[in-house]
C-alpha cells in the first residue's frame, strides 16, 4: 500500500514531493484535487487539513502538510544514507536556511507578488517592480549555488535542490523573467533535469500546463 498525496497539478510544490518519492523509490497513491474547482474544501479534507492546501500526504494515518516539512519526513523516513538531508548539522543548518529562504523569498515572491494578484485579482499584467523582486531573489538563488558548488546546499542534490526546483522552473517555463541571466540557477537547473529521476513526467509537462494557465489569465 502506497502513501496518499493529495495532488494539484498545478502546484510546483506537489511536484516536488513526487520528484523525492521517485528518488527514494516510494509507491504513491495519488489523488488529485482540483483546487481552481475548491476541491479542497470539503469537510473531509479540512479535518485532515485545516489550512485546505495541497500537498497533504497521509502515510498509514499520519497526515503531514506543507511541501518542505513532506520532504523532511520522507527522506528521514524512508531515505536509505543522509545524502539528501545531512544529518551533520551544519550541512543540514545549510539545507534548511535553503528550505525557509525558498519558503519565505523565492516562492514567496512567485506566488503572492507574482501570481495571485493574476489569480486572486484577476491583474492582466506584472508590473516591472514586482517582476524586479522576483528577479532579485533569482540573483540571490545564483550566489547561493555558486557557493555551494553547484547545487543549492551543497556539491550534491538534497531535499532543498527538490524543494526548489518547482518554483524556477515555473518561472523558467512561464517566461515571467529570462533565468538564462542567471548563469549559476541556468546550470543548475539543467542539472535537475538531468539527474532527478522522472523529471519530466512528474515537473516538466506539469510546468508545461502553468505556462497555458498564466497565459490564459493574463489573456
Amino acid at each position: 500500500m502506497g502513501i496518499d498525496l493529495y495532488y494539484d497539478d498545478l502546484s510546483p510544490f506537489c511536484n516536488s514531493v513526487r520528484l523525492l518519492a521517485r528518488a527514494l523509490g516510494l509507491q504513491l497513491d495519488l489523488k488529485e484535487r482540483n483546487t481552481d474547482k475548491d476541491e479542497q474544501l470539503t469537510p473531509e479534507y479540512i479535518q485532515m487539513n485545516p489550512q485546505h492546501t495541497v500537498p497533504t500526504i497521509n502515510d498509514d494515518g499520519y497526515i503531514m502538510t506543507e511541501s518542505r516539512a513532506i520532504l523532511r519526513y520522507l527522506v528521514g523516513k524512508y531515505g536509505k544514507d543522509d545524502s539528501l538531508y545531512p544529518k551533520d548539522l551544519k550541512d543540514r543548518a545549510i539545507v534548511d536556511q535553503r528550505l525557509d529562504f525558498d519558503a519565505g523569498t523565492l516562492s514567496a515572491r512567485w506566488q503572492f507578488v507574482c501570481m495571485y494578484p493574476v489569480v486572486k485579482d484577476g491583474k492582466k499584467s506584472l508590473n516591472e517592480a514586482v517582476l524586479n523582486k522576483l528577479d532579485e531573489a533569482l540573483g540571490i538563488l545564483d550566489i547561493y549555488i555558486k557557493k555551494s558548488g553547484g547545487y543549492v546546499a551543497g556539491n550534491h542534490l538534497t531535499i532543498a535542490d527538490f524543494a526548489i526546483v518547482g518554483p524556477v522552473s515555473c518561472i523558467e517555463m512561464m517566461e515571467l523573467l529570462d533565468v538564462s541571466r542567471h548563469e549559476h540557477v541556468w546550470a543548475w537547473l539543467s542539472k535537475c533535469k538531468a539527474e532527478m529521476n522522472g523529471y519530466e513526467e512528474e515537473n516538466g509537462c506539469k510546468v508545461s500546463n502553468n505556462k497555458e494557465w498564466i497565459r490564459n489569465a493574463l489573456a
